[in-house]
């Protein structure tokens, strides 16, 4: 590990331990003594997703992000529907988007063959989400653990609750506000978006009517997003280092290259400019506050102590 790496990860661990301490139920070291081996058993599983699809981390990153919006950090993305259970997977920002459930599956099976019925679902969602972070260039920060995992799922809620590609600053900041997140931290976790895809259907009008855009960006991006049809047609989110994390998001704003309409209203003359100016020169800024920011999302609402459960399938309740 460089020296500079380094720096960040001394930086990250400080404040990320400032961050979660509110929330005295939440531990980097809850597992210590009950399951050791635990981060090494995600690591490597995230390792091999990784190897095989490198886009697996800004899916599972996703994931993460879609779990904690609704009814916190409890793995309820990850049930399924049953016969009298309606799950989130079939909410709107959901449907058809959201992914990596199997990889989730696999790092469940590999935990439970050494610590079973230890660790709940939640807990590896979000390790699962910092090593693809950390896998794909980005930085690392320790993970409060702890969490166990709801018994319920609320699709109305994912309906509600997850922030829409097509908002306006100001909606993106009274979604987040609700959730116990600040603006900074809007801007900061938004550069996640330095990895992955998006669907044509929720870029279309952005690339067709918005003036804010550079234009051989628009052309490019409408090759393949038609102005009918198409609809699940993917585009990277930063065509620079599309599966490298790093802070191009930023300078891709800054040249009106984002590919959201949720992206460039983050650098549209508004209140997170400077912010995303700052970041896209200077990428230890972003690592730092983007870490933090991982943190304080991840304790969002867990359920702790008795509450929950620790499914042994983290697709359906016990």
């Amino acid at each position: 590990m460089s020296s500079i790496n380094t720096c960040f990860y001394v930086i990250v661990s400080i404040l990320s331990l400032l961050a979660f301490s509110s929330n005295a139920n939440l531990s980097p070291h809850f597992y210590a003594r009950t399951c050791p081996n635990l981060q090494t058993i995600v690591n490597n599983t995230m390792k091999q997703a990784i190897a095989t699809e490198p886009r697996i981390g800004a899916s599972i990153l996703r994931l993460f992000f879609h779990d904690c919006f609704v009814q916190g950090c409890d793995a309820s993305i990850l049930l399924d529907d049953t016969a009298t259970f309606i799950g989130e997977k079939t909410a709107f920002p959901n449907i058809n988007s959201v992914r990596g459930f199997e990889v989730i599956d696999n790092i469940k099976h590999n935990v439970e063959a050494a610590c079973n019925a230890t660790v709940s679902c939640a807990d590896i969602l979000a390790l699962a989400a910092r090593d693809g972070v950390v896998l794909l260039g980005g930085p690392s920060w320790k993970v409060p653990l702890g969490r166990r995992d709801s018994r319920t799922a609320n699709k109305s809620a994912a309906n509600s609750d997850l922030p829409s590609p097509f908002l306006n600053l100001s909606a993106l900041i009274t979604s987040f506000a609700h959730k116990g997140l600040t603006a900074r931290d809007l801007t900061a976790l938004s550069g996640g978006h330095t990895i992955g895809k998006a669907q044509c259907q929720f870029f279309r009008t952005r690339i067709y009517n918005e003036t804010n855009i550079d234009p051989n960006f628009a052309a490019t991006r409408r090759a393949t997003c038609p102005v009918s049809g198409g609809n699940t047609n993917l585009a990277p989110l930063d065509t620079v280092t599309p599966t490298h994390f790093d802070n191009n998001y930023y300078t891709n704003l800054v040249n009106q290259r984002g590919l959201l309409h949720s992206d460039q209203v983050l650098f549209n003359g508004g209140s997170q400019d400077a912010l995303v100016s700052t970041y896209s020169g200077n990428s230890a800024a972003f690592f730092k506050d983007f870490a933090v920011a991982m943190v304080k999302m991840g304790n969002i609402s867990p359920l702790t102590g008795t509450n929950g459960e620790i499914r042994r399938n983290c697709r359906v309740v016990n």
